[in-house]
């Protein structure tokens, strides 16, 4: 593959979609209590740059739980934002697929069934989806997790060594970032002095080029994605003859995926990238700000630490780290009373889901003895369950352990930036002090 042979499934993929068409329309949205409820569109990734989605979505569960939209680029869609509701459709694979893509895409009247696109094993159906999963699945295994926590926990003694006494530092960048691009780096035995280059494409994966962005152009972003390929194909030579114990082993040699394209290759790799690096990052962000925000539950962790293993899942439920999945109408059907058309699309929002009050009482606040927070949809429910869910709890719950044995307190010097996307709901930086002991 060369520069000038630009793989059709890269460009179709990073073309202008259905979030730049709501980046460009909706700056500057009113608050929800301004608009009617057709107006309100919780796509708008302006809402989660600042920080203000939560009351669009409390409007959607009151008044329109299942709740349609339609852009030029995407054609119909439907927001589904309470629990039971997000759940049910999460759980049933058969009516509602994942083949299509699991972020809002382009009108599938338009592309068509045989266009080609960037494929992973979580924007498929059983049995393929199924074949392809086992072939990685056992990197989170309770026997790897086991001989791996040693050196999780090693590397962040590490990190959290270095960190400036009483000096102003971005969090994301320092200790986020840094941590779990470490993990990725050792899950893909990636070059070590070049694992910053899997939090770029991360990055870029979901970014809506802007001036000034992550990327600033649609061009920029395919090309990025390029480089992403070249680099993985020397990765997956270099694996085929020399296997290990990796994720780039497991798929070259996987049965169910050795013989696949490039472009499906880049789809796993790039699902696995951004679930291992998006997903933990912009959750132990998320669970310094947000135990700054609720210093009532910090002081509680503080004098007993005993309460981080349930800390844990409450935090992944507020942050909730992407903020939806997308499914397709296999056939016509009905969600919650509305008549669901074959081919619509589905964006369950997990975010929204989190904050049911019908199943998390006083939602929107941190309550680290929450009895049923594990019951968040985070995680997402069903056949596409993350692969790496013990994984990322077991960062974080290493990092409160040892954050609490070296540091007095953490202290959020200033609000966040935040991630402009509708889809990874994360934060850009966070400047923080931190006091040692």
């Amino acid at each position: 593959m060369t520069d000038t042979n630009v793989d059709p499934s890269i460009s179709e993929a990073f073309s202008r979609g259905p979030e730049a068409e709501m980046a460009e329309l909706g700056a500057n949205v009113a608050a929800a209590s301004e608009l009617s409820i057709d107006e309100i569109n919780p796509l708008n990734a302006h809402l989660f740059r600042e920080n203000r989605w939560q009351e669009h979505f409390a409007r959607l569960r009151a008044e329109d739980p299942v709740h349609f939209n339609e852009l030029e680029t995407a054609g119909r869609y439907w927001s589904i934002t309470k629990y039971d509701d997000v759940r049910a459709v999460d759980g049933d694979w058969k009516t509602f697929s994942s083949a299509p893509g699991i972020t809002l895409g382009q009108k599938i009247v338009e592309r068509g069934d045989d266009a080609p696109q960037i494929t992973s094993f979580i924007s498929m159906d059983p049995p393929k989806q199924t074949e392809q999963r086992n072939t990685v699945r056992s990197v989170a295994a309770p026997k790897n997790l086991r001989n791996i926590e040693p050196l999780i926990r090693e590397r962040t003694v590490d990190v959290l060594n270095s960190l400036p006494d009483g000096e102003t530092f971005d969090w994301v960048d320092t200790v986020s970032i840094e941590l779990t691009t470490m993990m990725l780096a050792t899950l893909f035995d990636f070059p070590f002095e070049d694992r910053r280059k899997l939090t770029r494409w991360s990055d870029i994966v979901f970014a809506i080029p802007q001036p000034g962005g992550v990327v600033e152009t649609i061009e920029q972003k395919r090309e990025e994605m390029m480089d992403c390929v070249r680099y993985f194909e020397v990765l997956w030579e270099d694996r085929l003859h020399n296997p290990g114990d990796d994720l780039v082993t497991m798929l070259v040699h996987g049965e169910a995926t050795k013989h696949m394209p490039t472009a499906a290759h880049l789809g796993n790799l790039l699902l696995l990238i951004v679930g291992g690096n998006d997903t933990t990052r912009n959750t132990m962000s998320g669970s310094i700000y947000g135990m700054n925000k609720f210093s009532d539950q910090y002081d509680k962790l503080i004098a007993d630490p005993s309460l981080i293993p349930g800390m844990v899942p409450e935090i992944i439920r507020w942050q909730t780290p992407l903020s939806y999945m997308r499914r397709t109408a296999n056939f016509d059907t009905e969600i919650g009373g509305k008549q669901i058309l074959k081919n619509d699309q589905i964006l369950m929002w997990y975010a929204s889901a989190n904050r049911d009050e019908d199943m998390f009482e006083n939602a929107n606040v941190i309550d680290i003895e929450r009895p049923n927070a594990d019951r968040h949809l985070s995680f997402g429910y069903g056949v596409h369950y993350c692969m790496g869910s013990r994984l990322a709890e077991l960062q974080l719950r290493i990092l409160w352990e040892e954050l609490l044995a070296q540091f007095e307190r953490v202290e959020v010097k200033e609000e966040p930036t935040r991630t402009f996307s509708s889809f990874v709901n994360g934060y850009a930086t966070l400047p923080v002090q931190v006091t040692r002991k």
